[in-house]
């Protein structure tokens, strides 16, 4: 079963780290959000207090005769903060205070302003009434609308301005992570290849020295066999060449890439059981690509020997090669294997997932770099069903040579 290492858990932990993050944030904005609410609907209810004891009031002072300067001065004109419109029982405005009013507005245009106001009001707050009366008897009714105060809506607003900055930050600092993260990878695999690049390097020139040896040696009888260790010689020749071309910019250069897959293929034949078949199936032998050669025969032959993995050393590998429309081409690499299970799917390109008992789970993390980082194409995993088989999908950009070619059926 497909799982992941546990030296990688580290990737997985980090996953579940920020869903943690995720979740923490959720609940600290909601817990923000309501307890801001809390104080909001607390200040309503107070200024919903200031505006009916102004109310009454006003009230007051109308219908007595010898009106109270004190209430008047410290109760009508404290409020310098709540917007109110008073008005008769047909809108017409009586008074109003705390609105800005342009002093250049002509009277229409005052006029109007106030009727928006009161509208805006209204869609608030109930109007407070006013019953005016003389020896007892109501003679008429005025309301007093109300909106809220400057400062209710700056703390109605609050928590929202100070989320938008934190998610702001919070999605800055995320990038910045994943940057950073995404570039000590980088410098891990560069300086791993690297390294085993310079490590392969004495071996084989001392591999290449005894095979000049064989050759020169008039009684030999293991000419065919250095004939062999020749082919290995040139084969590890190009898996340094391959190394050497992590971390810096490969040159891509137009090749047929139909005959790059059968190098691999007519190279891996020999060396795997004879159970397992493996077939190229294209409707043209002449398909140009542009690719860095070393590194794109290594994304096939590292699929192709996960393909073994995956049946057990017996089974059919089929490579099939498609022009396809807007300029690309197809590589479809199906297996007759385990499959891969649904739910590891997304995971399969991940450092650290892999499907043996040993290895570091890099081998799709670097096809994937190769292909998408360097050449600027696809990789995906196009179909699995367990006990059925995988099928992986490269898509790589078609070399522009003036023919135009028909698209095959993909």
């Amino acid at each position: 079963m497909p799982g992941l290492l546990p030296t990688m858990n580290l990737y997985s932990s980090n996953a579940r780290w920020k869903w943690f993050v995720l979740a923490a944030s959720v609940f600290i904005s909601v817990g923000s959000i309501f307890y801001t609410n809390v104080l909001v609907e607390k200040l309503k209810e107070q200024e919903k207090q200031q505006i009916q004891l102004y109310a009454k009031t006003l009230e007051y002072t109308a219908n007595e005769n010898e009106v109270n300067n004190f209430i008047t001065q410290e109760i009508l004109f404290q409020n310098n903060s709540i917007p109110i419109i008073i008005t008769d029982d047909q809108e017409n405005v009586y008074d109003y205070r705390n609105l800005k009013i342009n002093s250049n507005w002509s009277e229409k245009q005052k006029q109007h302003f106030l009727k928006n106001e009161i509208r805006v009001m209204r869609d608030t707050y109930d109007p407070i009434r006013i019953s005016l009366r003389v020896d007892g008897e109501e003679y008429g009714v005025q309301f007093v609308y109300y909106k809220n105060s400057f400062l209710l809506t700056q703390l109605i607003a609050y928590p929202y301005i100070q989320l938008s900055v934190i998610a702001i930050f919070a999605f800055i600092s995320y990038l910045a992570f994943n940057y950073s993260k995404e570039a000590e990878q980088n410098r891990l695999w560069v300086g791993l290849a690297k390294e085993t690049a310079h490590q392969l390097g004495t071996p084989l020139s001392s591999l290449m020295a005894w095979v000049e040896v064989m050759r020169e040696d008039p009684d030999s009888k293991q000419r065919s066999i250095a004939e062999e260790l020749e082919k290995d010689i040139r084969k590890l020749s190009i898996v340094t060449e391959r190394f050497s071309s992590i971390g810096s910019i490969p040159t891509l250069k137009q090749e047929n890439v139909v005959m790059l897959v059968r190098n691999v293929v007519n190279y891996l034949r020999p060396r795997l059981s004879s159970k397992v078949h493996i077939n190229v199936y294209t409707l043209s032998e002449n398909i140009l690509v542009n690719v860095h050669a070393p590194l794109f025969e290594w994304v096939v032959e590292n699929l192709c020997k996960n393909a073994v993995d995956a049946m057990g050393s017996s089974g059919n590998i089929a490579i099939k090669i498609l022009r396809g429309s807007e300029g690309k081409v197809f590589i479809d690499i199906s297996d007759t294997g385990i499959g891969i299970p649904r739910s590891k799917i997304a995971m399969v390109f991940n450092p650290g997932f892999t499907t043996k008992k040993r290895g570091w789970g890099l081998g799709l993390t670097l096809a994937k770099r190769i292909i998408e980082t360097y050449h600027k194409g696809k990789i995906f995993v196009k179909a699995s069903e367990e006990n059925q088989g995988t099928t992986f999908r490269i898509l790589l950009n078609a070399a522009y040579t003036g023919v135009n070619y028909e698209a095959n059926e993909v």
